[in-house]
């Protein structure tokens, strides 16, 4: 006869696993004896060894109970369903780790492999982070309205940003978000802007969009995506 601590020395288990064992019926709980301890027996230890055996396998405990006295085909096709439904947790938990992979990556796991690559090349021109940020913001709504427009626009998007004129402008405009809205250097800055786009017509500026709202949020709501300068600079580039 056995105590319940030398049956969890024997099968390998806690005292509090047997009593939770207890608990959920997997395992009979033998009367006190006179001295007030429970008694366990070798049929005890066997169960206890079947129940640790295939929670260890990745039974759930609920199961457990009917694979305990289950004929060798019964047990057989449980332990088949229960490794598909293993497999699949695996897949789930590989693409689980596959998405914090693409997060200690930045940019992928949100845009796609070439709106982040053009990202990139924003951080290699030295545009600001917060231009950065409403860009991704942007181009995360664009590509859930329409990923084949997203495309075609951060496609020519990349073709502008080689332009040394356009890049000029750009890094410019970034600039001029933390300039007062009185600044002199506005003015010139959006005639430049005006001139160039009057000589520079992209397809993606005349371009139906599959979805205005989702355009029209990505353009005007996020946040930090206009200031006092901006706000002056747009009145003087469509005065």
């Amino acid at each position: 006869m056995l105590t319940i601590g030398q049956l969890a020395d024997y099968a390998g288990v806690t005292t509090k696993a047997i009593r939770h064992y207890h608990e959920r019926g997997l395992l009979a709980e033998p009367d006190r004896d006179s001295s007030g301890y429970r008694r366990y027996t070798a049929d005890d230890a066997v169960d206890l060894v079947k129940i640790r055996t295939l929670a260890h396998a990745g039974v759930p405990l609920a199961r457990v109970k009917d694979l305990l006295d289950a004929d060798p085909d019964a047990l057989a096709a449980a332990i088949a369903e229960i490794d598909h439904n293993l497999e699949g947790r695996i897949a789930q938990l590989l693409r689980t780790r596959d998405q914090l992979a693409q997060l200690r990556g930045g940019d992928r796991l949100f845009v796609s492999q070439e709106v982040a690559d053009y990202l990139d090349g924003l951080r290699q021109l030295g545009v600001s982070e917060r231009q950065i940020h409403l860009e991704r913001g942007g181009w995360i709504l664009m590509q859930t309205a329409s990923p084949e427009d997203a495309s075609l626009w951060v496609a020519e998007k990349r073709e502008l940003m080689a332009d040394p004129e356009f890049r000029a402008l750009y890094l410019e405009h970034d600039a001029a978000y933390d300039w007062t809205e009185d600044d002199p250097r506005l003015p010139a800055l959006a005639d430049r802007t005006r001139n160039w786009f009057t000589d520079h017509h992209g397809c993606s500026e005349t371009r139906r969009v599959a979805n205005p709202a989702i355009a029209r949020l990505a353009a005007r709501s996020q946040p930090g995506a206009s200031s006092p300068a901006w706000d002056r600079l747009t009145l003087l580039m469509n005065g």
